[in-house]
């Protein structure tokens, strides 16, 4: 605690002074920017798309220094996956700024209106949410989409990239920079944290208030604890993806085992991943050995209930934990539920709130669950695979919000605005 300034943070005077700085720079930024019409904003999205593509070489050079520091420290399979760039990721950034470009402009959209009977006008009027703080890990695209959303709905973005990515995200960030300010954007619109020192991080959360409206932390489990625990700014964000598949009685054989396959094994390092199958006690015999055969010849390890392991011999013991846990890798748990109910109700035992899918023929047991499941995705017949901003058609996203306050699901650039009433009279008075 400082004594001068009441503030919670371990912070060496000189990382304040340059978090303050960047603080400072970025409420500046974010009032200019709240004015900027949304051609501009589109025009400086396109430029940075541009600048991106000329960059490539210099990117990719940075990432190659991040990977074999990354692999000298032995990280995991998933998470070396989700810091690897390539030209294809690359072309995939640039393209996704230009698709938030493309997008209707968030800001200034008239939300609802009304007239009073005293003459009164009122409109509800999207408004930009002012300096967004954004905590992420691996990724180095969350640099550029973060960017894109942020300039998208007219909000100024201090980015913290995680260590790993630290050379990446720097060179995406330099790019990105020269592209928004050829578009004449203030080049504190979006700003990267300079240094890799986590005191940074805990100065970020707990002592910038005055200039930070929110944070959008996207990572593991650990940062996202972190994050909310310390954090004295409002937070959109999920903690753990454990999302669920359901395969009710009515599935169709075929399509549950492409659905599982998929929503398990396209990317399992990502919160979307599907971690628990729930397969219906009536149809079990008939839906699981197809499944579990397709996961398996895919490199998949199944941990299976008691019931699951009468079924297939290849699945080893699940316990209660697994239920529990978001794996990020090639492993699934199983379990055998009675219908739709038992599946609602292990979900709301377990869910995260984050993605979960029913397949089922049935449109009764589908309307059931997509209505009774809380989460903030529900699927009828979809891989969850597809909880993604992109694939919703936002063009981008920073994350998955599974609050209830604010944004919820995919937050791309119209969850960042809030609101404004705008009342317009012709000189009414209150009595």
């Amino acid at each position: 605690m400082s004594q001068q300034t009441g503030k919670l943070t371990t912070a060496s005077p000189g990382v304040a002074e340059m978090m303050d700085e960047l603080g400072r720079r970025a409420r500046e930024a974010a009032s200019e920017l709240a004015l900027c019409p949304g051609s501009q904003r589109n025009h400086a999205l396109q430029a940075a798309a541009d600048s991106i593509r000329d960059s490539a070489d210099a990117i990719l050079d940075a990432n190659r220094a991040d990977m074999e520091a990354a692999e000298k420290r032995e990280l995991s399979t998933p998470l070396l996956d989700r810091l690897a760039l390539n030209a294809e990721r690359l072309e995939s950034m640039a393209t996704g700024l230009e698709t938030v470009s493309e997008l209707p402009d968030p800001v200034g959209r008239v939300l609802a209106e009304w007239d009073r009977p005293n003459g009164l006008h009122i409109q509800r009027v999207a408004v930009p949410l002012g300096v967004i703080g954004i905590i992420y890990e691996s990724r180095p695209n969350v640099t550029a989409d973060a960017a894109g959303l942020c300039t998208k709905s007219g909000n100024a973005a201090i980015l913290r990239g995680g260590s790993e990515s630290f050379h990446s995200n720097q060179a995406i960030f330099r790019s990105l920079a020269e592209g928004l300010a050829s578009a004449g954007m203030p080049r504190a619109a979006i700003q990267m944290v300079p240094t890799t020192d986590r005191a940074a991080v805990g100065y970020l959360l707990s002592s910038m208030g005055d200039t930070i409206d929110v944070l959008v932390p996207r990572g593991g489990k650990s940062l996202i604890e972190r994050v909310q625990a310390e954090a004295r700014v409002p937070v959109i964000g999920h903690l753990e993806g454990i999302c669920h598949v359901f395969l009710h009685e009515s599935a169709d054989q075929n399509m549950a085992r492409e659905i599982v396959l998929n929503a398990k094994m396209r990317r399992t390092g990502i919160c979307g991943a599907a971690e628990t199958l729930l397969v219906d006690r009536k149809a079990a015999s008939r839906l699981i050995p197809g499944v579990v055969d397709a996961l398996v010849d895919a490199g998949c390890e199944v941990r299976g209930d008691e019931a699951v392991r009468e079924i297939v011999s290849e699945a080893k013991p699940a316990d209660e934990q697994d239920w529990h846990t978001e794996y990020l890798d090639a492993v699934i748990s199983v379990r055998i539920i009675d219908g739709v109910e038992g599946a609602i109700e292990h979900i709301r035992l377990y869910g995260s709130g984050h993605t979960e899918s029913i397949v089922a023929e049935d449109e009764v047991a589908a309307r059931k669950f997509l209505t009774e499941v809380d989460s903030a995705i529900v699927m009828h017949n979809v891989s969850t695979q597809f909880a993604d901003g992109a694939e919703f058609g936002m063009g981008a996203e920073i994350g998955i919000a599974t609050g209830r306050i604010h944004a919820r699901g995919p937050v791309g650039a119209e969850q960042l605005t809030s609101y404004k009433y705008v009342v317009r009279g012709n000189g009414q008075v209150r009595p």
